[in-house]
């Protein structure tokens, strides 16, 4: 019989070989995405024939609260896209809507009473005032701007068969050093999650915001909570739907990144909130995945169940310090993990943004780690209350546009 001894140690090898698992994703999507690089394997997307041949109509919604002035940016990014089959909901939830006149009939503004304060309520809320059922349903946020070429890249994937596309996020802003930080965090994100994932062939996991789907699939979603989170459902509903979420670096949003301390803690534990609120359906992603024998949802599963990144960094270096003292091998592993971390989150934040300014602030991230862990002590109020991040820039698509060349 085991003593009590042999089986700590056995769970804290198993512990530190998850931690160790989760710690060397980074390292090998750079990996793969070497591979497919320097072997020039043909784009899953670009592999796919056209089997649509129709150009589908979008209803595309708006969850505005309380920044009123933030859409007006963004209904002109849309206005001025070259794909023109769209209807626009704006719900402008606690908004002065008076100022809110367009020309275009197909922008449509929705104001409630009393107001909806939650984006689920407003969603369905659009929804419920669609003038028809368009082919496809987009989410978006009101601080969000899109590429003129937004809506037709995301036909073009349509028109493959896709069913579901998330779009890829840039920054709005890079000017304070919290935003560049959030900045790498969504350069990491991305590429981890959706970039390299689509590449593969794999299912890439969506975004509160520039999602994009065949309307009738939202019909079959129950949420659990009208705080945070909603995502999650969408995406797993999503997943077990369709079987593949696609992902284009070609279908580019802007969006805001936040600019205080305060902010990014809000905005975390928000975050962290809906990792806990949803952790049953990522279990069921992953569960699923292991009694279909379907890797695809196996690694999905596995990935959404991961940690927040400075709680794993927390347990890796518990471990180092145990090892140090009790396995010495394990000691010398954990540095080499770590190092290779480190080292591909570099060369990922790098080959996303493609330029050096970022990698300074990568000196920057213990401050990121510690705004993190105090975003742990809102959780109790993120679970009563939706924790707004506010937005301050007020630009326009062609300003965006303009700094980016």
């Amino acid at each position: 019989m085991q003593t009590f001894y042999e089986i700590v140690t056995i769970l804290f090898f198993l512990f530190q070989g998850l931690v160790a698992l989760y710690l060397l994703i980074p390292f090998f999507s750079v990996v793969v995405y070497g591979f497919i690089k320097t072997f020039s394997i043909k784009h899953p997307f670009n592999r796919r024939k056209i089997v649509h041949d129709k150009n589908f109509e979008f209803g595309i919604i708006i969850t505005a609260h309380q920044e009123v002035e933030f859409i007006k940016p963004l209904v002109a990014s849309i206005l001025g896209q070259t794909y023109q089959q769209f209807y626009i909901y704006v719900v402008a939830d606690d908004c002065d809507t008076s100022q809110l006149q367009f020309a275009d009939p197909r922008v449509i503004i929705l104001s409630s009473q009393p107001a909806l304060h939650a984006k689920i309520k407003s969603i369905d809320f659009a929804r419920k005032s669609f003038i028809r059922e368009h082919d496809i349903t987009l989410i978006l946020d009101s601080d969000n701007l899109l590429h003129p070429d937004f809506l037709s890249v995301v036909n073009q994937h349509f028109q493959k068969g896709y069913r579901v596309v998330q779009a890829d996020f840039k920054p709005k802003n890079e000017d304070s050093l919290y935003a560049r930080i959030d900045a790498i965090g969504d350069m990491y994100n991305f590429f981890v999650d959706r970039e390299i994932r689509m590449m593969a062939g794999m299912s890439a996991a969506i975004w509160g915001s520039g999602i994009s789907f065949e309307s009738a699939l939202y019909d079959e979603i129950a949420y659990k909570t009208l705080v945070g989170g909603f995502d999650k459902k969408l995406q797993s509903t999503l997943l077990l739907k369709t079987k593949k979420i696609a992902f284009s670096t070609d279908a580019i949003l802007y969006d805001e990144k936040v600019e205080s301390g305060s902010s990014l803690e809000n905005q975390r534990a928000r975050w962290m909130l809906s990792y806990f609120n949803y952790f049953k359906e990522s279990s069921k992603i992953f569960f699923t995945g292991l009694k279909t024998l379907n890797l695809d949802f196996i690694y999905f599963g596995f990935v959404l169940l991961r940690p927040p990144q400075f709680l794993l960094f927390a347990a890796a270096f518990f471990s180092l310090v145990i090892d140090f003292f009790l396995f010495r091998g394990l000691f010398y592993a954990w540095l080499v993990i770590i190092g290779l971390y480190i080292v591909s989150f570099a060369a990922i934040i790098l080959i996303r943004s493609r330029q050096i300014k970022y990698l300074k602030t990568l000196c920057m991230l213990p401050v990121f780690a510690g705004r993190q862990a105090l975003a742990l002590l809102k959780l109790g109020k993120a679970s009563k209350k939706f924790l707004k991040t506010p937005h301050t820039k007020l630009v326009y698509i062609e300003d965006v546009l303009a700094k980016k060349q």
